[in-house]
């Protein structure tokens, strides 16, 4: 028999009340709340803006971006929130001994398979934040934490989907 390797990771209802305090925190100091779509949006705007202004300037969604936004789209709390996000994530990887470079999945599926699923997966969701103006954290959480009837829908909806749609998908991960 082989020994499964215990992983130490927070108590996940410690984590989520310490998210909840983040948007509380966030929502008190900034007046706005958290949320990676808007950081990934101002990334976009600015990589348009320098490979091709003729185009940022003449496209909608562009035009749109820049009359809520003065000066450079990296400029934003959200961008540096979100390498905030990444670079925290690396240095708990690290401190944590569990920085490695293996993809996990099922043994009846290859890496590739699950990198392109996980990939198809982020698309759908970078998408899916456009389509709803906002991403889970600025839909979901954010809405539930100022008691919005829309945000407790929203959250409803993401994890009911997900719930709905786990069983076709669990030989990606199981």
């Amino acid at each position: 028999m082989s020994k499964i390797k215990k992983s130490n990771y927070m108590n996940p209802y410690l984590a989520g009340i310490l998210l909840g305090l983040v948007v509380i925190a966030a929502n008190f100091i900034s007046g706005r709340s958290v949320g990676a779509s808007g950081a990934i949006k101002s990334a976009i705007v600015a990589g348009v803006e320098t490979v091709a202004p003729a185009h940022a300037e003449t496209a909608t969604f562009y035009k749109e971006f820049n009359e809520g936004h003065t000066g450079n789209p990296l400029n934003s709390w959200l961008v540096y929130q979100m390498l905030g996000v990444i670079l925290g994530g690396f240095l708990s990887g690290v401190l944590s001994h569990r920085l490695t470079w293996k993809v996990e999945h099922n043994p009846r599926i290859t890496s590739r398979t699950r990198l392109i699923f996980a990939m198809a997966g982020g698309i759908l969701f970078g998408l899916g934040s456009q389509f709803g103006r906002g991403c889970t954290s600025g839909s979901a959480l954010s809405g539930m934490a100022v008691l919005s009837l829309g945000g407790f829908i929203s959250m409803m909806a993401i994890f009911g989907t997900a719930f709905a749609l786990a069983y076709f998908f669990r030989k990606l991960w199981i």
